[in-house]
């Protein structure tokens, strides 16, 4: 019977986001295209279409994250940006910028989305080193925090070197769907299929966290072993999706608790949901965000800001204080 019912939410979930990706291919900033011109192939399959299914997959990479973190530090407030992914790859996008100018072929060849990448995965190194290891979850939380206000001050100070990069790299933190294309979406599926499987696999050791770390350390877990595994899939997924889309908020933090009832308390469970509603929760932004001020199209962070802080809000109103989530 528990078998059926959460066979029957994945499919409602699956159902959910096909119709959202079609919408996504239909709706745009210049119009709907419900009988798909011949005129407007090209709009439709290399601009809507990879740009609908990119954000899908972007947000699955965030809620996958997101579950991630959560379960892994027992904390209902963690996001996949915690740390220090995010400074980082705003000091990379903002280092690439920085000195494109001196016509460094490297740069050129990294990019925008690879230097964003690569930082992203250079503040959760440093974030890991500050702690000393992977083994105490409250040090690495905290060295992450230190990391990021770091990082942080290292990018407010390449804006002060040059004023002039300052609304590019706003435009990344408050994130872009508008410039993903079909190899942004090849990347983002392998990443997705790679990340989901080997966290479905090892997911087990969650649930025996989920018991406290005394108790998961009796059934005999490699619980160090686990914790780097599941801390490089975060890494990875963060960086990735960063990489494509920029800083978009919340995603990565409501998309669990918005599916936490589904998962009767399963970590399998309750991860690949929280991929799936990740993925729904930033194509559903990224189609308002399109189309409400059409032709003028509204960052897809600024949407997923205002939908996940009225979600949390009102969340936090039903939560009794004190209690846990």
């Amino acid at each position: 019977m528990q078998k059926n019912y959460f066979l029957g939410r994945l499919f409602a979930l699956l159902i959910l986001s096909a119709v959202l990706v079609l919408l996504g291919t239909l709706l745009g900033s210049m119009g709907a295209n419900w009988n798909m011109p011949e005129l407007d192939q090209t709009v439709l399959f290399d601009i809507r279409l990879p740009r609908s299914l990119g954000a899908y997959l972007a947000g699955a990479l965030l809620g996958l994250a997101g579950g991630i973190a959560q379960s892994l530090f027992r904390n209902p407030l963690a996001d996949p940006y915690l740390l220090g992914s995010a400074s980082g790859a705003l000091l990379g996008v903002g280092s690439i910028l920085c000195f494109s100018y001196i016509g460094n072929s490297w740069l050129e060849i990294i990019g925008l989305n690879g230097g964003a990448f690569i930082g992203a995965l250079i503040g959760v190194v440093a974030a890991l080193m500050l702690a000393g290891g992977y083994k105490s979850s409250l040090r690495l939380l905290l060295s992450g925090v230190v990391i990021s206000v770091i990082l942080g001050a290292a990018n407010s100070l390449l804006t002060f070197i040059r004023p002039d990069l300052f609304q590019s790299i706003q435009s990344f933190m408050l994130g872009n769907t508008t410039l993903l294309s079909w190899s942004g979406v090849e990347l983002m599926a392998i990443t997705v299929v790679f990340c989901l499987l080997l966290t479905l696999i090892i997911s087990p050791a969650l649930d025996a966290l989920s018991l406290g770390e005394n108790t998961a350390r009796t059934l005999g877990l490699p619980l160090d072993q686990l914790r780097l595994v599941l801390i490089s899939i975060l890494a990875l997924a963060t960086g990735c999706a960063v990489a494509q889309t920029g800083l978009v908020a919340f995603v990565g933090l409501a998309a669990p608790h918005l599916v936490r009832k589904m998962s009767g308390g399963h970590q399998r469970v309750q991860l690949l949901f929280s991929s799936m509603g990740g993925g729904i929760l930033l194509l559903s932004s990224d189609l308002i965000a399109r189309t409400l001020f059409a032709p003028i199209e509204v960052p897809v962070g600024i949407v997923t800001a205002v939908l996940g802080g009225l979600y949390m809000l009102v969340l936090l109103k039903q939560t009794p204080f004190g209690s846990r989530s």
